[in-house]
């Protein structure tokens, strides 16, 4: 396992993360809580010490509670605050009460907060100052989302989706993101799991508690015959799921890549055979190319996208 910096904050992580959102059991299906221990095990086995959460994610917390016990220095942690009543504070303890631990190492906020929200990050300055937050941050979703957490907060890093299908708002604002080094952690890197490259046109999500199920038949064509386009990364990489998997870790700028995880069998791949050879410069160039043609990532410029991983792949071939 590679292990990388998270941002500026002396805080090692693995380059892929554990992301325990479907142990929770409310978006992706119904789970094995004793399984999922064992998927964590299996994870710590292989390398991984970051986890991210939320109180929002079911059982997650509660789950993962468990499994801290006696192997609570082994683990990064990271929880989020996502608009409950009792407020920003008072979840924070109740959230360490459940982890069973004294500190939370990243915690975030699950939007941008702007406006009347953004008291919210006194908040989170606070918790931090007390001891109970390492680390601080949001989670965030558009180009505006980035030029304002990095002009105008003092977080310490930020949680982003970032996909061979959503190169956007990442690339988009990677030079500012150079400059000013936050953490980054990356999730939806599988798309939903059809990055993997097992869904069919016509596949169907019948369990009400996947989060899927709401998609219609003509957006899971859309996305399949989409990933079929970038199916040539299979001869590099072996299959889909490790293609696209590898693909945000190209990336020297990004902390880690949550992989969702809820069986030792996921495990074993996404900690035991992710972390391995880098995406060549050719393969980043064509994927680069690809995005600009299928205009993935719109409103941001499919120019300045090309560009981008243009720079990068020479920066790869001259390290060879």
């Amino acid at each position: 396992m590679e292990y990388r910096n998270f941002g500026k904050t002396g805080m090692q992580v693995s380059a892929v993360g554990f992301g325990a959102w479907a142990i929770g059991g409310n978006s992706f299906g119904a789970v094995d809580r004793q399984e999922s221990l064992r998927a964590l095990a299996h994870a710590e086995e292989l390398g991984c010490n970051f986890v991210d959460t939320a109180e929002v994610y079911g059982d997650s917390e509660a789950i993962l509670g468990e499994f801290l016990v006696g192997r609570r220095n082994r683990w990064q942690v990271a929880t989020k605050y996502s608009g409950q009543a009792e407020g920003l504070l008072a979840l924070a303890e109740r959230q360490l009460r459940q982890l069973g631990s004294d500190t939370i190492d990243f915690y975030q906020i699950h939007w941008v907060p702007r406006g009347p929200d953004e008291s919210l990050y006194e908040d989170l300055y606070r918790l931090k100052k007390s001891g109970k937050a390492r680390f601080v941050g949001v989670s965030l979703y558009t180009e505006n989302d980035i030029d304002y957490v990095l002009d105008h907060t003092l977080i310490d890093g930020f949680q982003v989706c970032f996909s061979l299908l959503d190169p956007c708002p990442f690339l988009a604002r990677l030079e500012k993101i150079r400059a000013t080094q936050p953490g980054i952690i990356i999730r939806s890197s599988l798309k939903s799991g059809f990055l993997t490259g097992k869904f069919k046109r016509d596949a169907t999500f019948p369990d009400p508690n996947d989060q899927r199920h709401e998609w219609s038949r003509r957006q899971i064509a859309k996305t399949v015959e989409t990933v079929d386009q970038f199916r040539f990364l299979e001869q590099e990489a072996g299959t889909m799921l490790l293609a696209a998997a590898r693909y945000p870790l190209c990336f020297a700028e990004i902390s880690t890549v949550l992989l969702s995880t809820k069986t030792v069998a996921q495990a074993e791949i996404n900690f035991g055979q992710v972390p391995g050879d880098s995406l060549g410069p050719e393969s980043l160039v064509q994927i680069a190319t690809l995005q600009k043609q299928l205009r993935l990532g719109a409103p941001h410029p499919a120019r300045r996208l090309l560009t981008s991983l243009k720079l990068l792949a020479r920066r790869l071939l001259r390290r060879r």
